[in-house]
């Protein structure tokens, strides 16, 4: 049992990142060099001991250290703690309300957002292994328990690739629908409803799964029936979940995917097929092993030739 968990003590890896939304276009060389920086530390110093594929790539993201903290601690003590450490010094915070903390999955994803600055770290029900990464903000941020967190982003006219994500907070106290976040997306760009098209990213398929048009959406009678919840199958929309946004008035194409997914898809085909090839060898060399066991266990002993010679006078 680990000691620090039955003292009532959690001893939490802490990981610092920063979103594409609060990366800006034209960083000085100085910036992207201490953000290369803060990878490789990242790498060299994983907690886990684990490949460098513990890193996720679309962020920075470095390793700052571990914090040892009471379970009976708030989330605000956990996230001023975090602020002590040196990795985390790099970018002036003002108050704890202007962090985000999200527990990391085995991915070494953002998996659940914890809110609410004052409640104890045991209510979260974390577990002795876990992880946390704080996320920097530009303003404060005070999420209520109905309020879901999303990024959207963009596509570039033309190109398959995205602009910088944006974060969008949500109200699904009434709603959690296609309709509604339809409108919640082309509000928040700006854009007429019938204009855009949006899908959620899988980051683990390197997929993309279109959310329903919206001239699904304009009968009555449709209307009047309860609307699936996109928090359901087969969205599971959840916080910190990526938008792909279409705004067909300048851009008709349907295709949410980016050559990065390409890349990604084509290297997870890669590594299924050397696993096949892999199984295949294990399993021949099985069948050839079991030949040779049965060849011998049949195979009937050998006994000593005599040879009667009868005696002719």
């Amino acid at each position: 049992m680990d000691l620090g968990k039955s003292m009532g003590f959690l001893k939490i890896p802490i990981w610092w990142f920063k979103s594409s939304s609060h990366r800006k276009h034209g960083e000085n060389t100085q910036d992207q060099v201490n953000g290369m920086t803060c990878k490789m530390d990242a790498l060299q110093v994983s907690p886990a001991g684990d490949s460098p594929e513990y890193i996720h790539t679309d962020m920075d993201l470095c390793y700052a250290g571990n914090i040892e903290i009471a379970g009976e601690a708030s989330l605000e003590d956990l996230k001023m703690q975090a602020m002590t450490l040196l990795c985390c010094q790099e970018q002036i915070v003002p108050l704890p309300s202007f962090l985000r903390a999200w527990t990391v999955d085995d991915s070494k994803r953002p998996a659940k957002l914890l809110r609410n600055n004052k409640q104890q770290l045991n209510d979260y029900k974390l577990g002795a292994r876990v992880e946390i990464c704080i996320e920097p903000l530009q303003k404060e941020e005070h999420l209520g328990p109905h309020e879901l967190l999303l990024r959207v982003q963009m596509g570039i006219p033309g190109e398959r690739d995205y602009y910088d994500s944006t974060d969008l907070v949500w109200d699904i106290s009434k709603e959690c629908t296609t309709w509604a976040l339809r409108q919640q997306v082309a509000s928040h760009y700006c854009l007429p409803v019938d204009k855009i098209e949006i899908a959620k990213y899988f980051p683990e398929r390197f997929e993309w799964l279109p959310i329903s048009s919206w001239t699904q959406q304009i009968s009555k009678r449709k209307r009047k029936k309860k609307q699936e919840s996109l928090q359901s199958a087969p969205y599971h929309l959840k916080d910190g979940d990526i938008i792909g946004v279409k705004n067909l008035l300048l851009d008709d194409t349907k295709d949410f995917s980016t050559v990065r997914d390409d890349v990604g898809k084509e290297k997870q085909r890669q590594l299924v097929l050397q696993k096949q090839k892999s199984r295949q060898a294990e399993r021949l060399h099985d069948h050839v092993f079991s030949e040779e066991k049965l060849n011998i266990k049949h195979r009937k002993p050998e006994v000593a030739l005599s040879i009667n010679v009868g005696v002719f006078r």
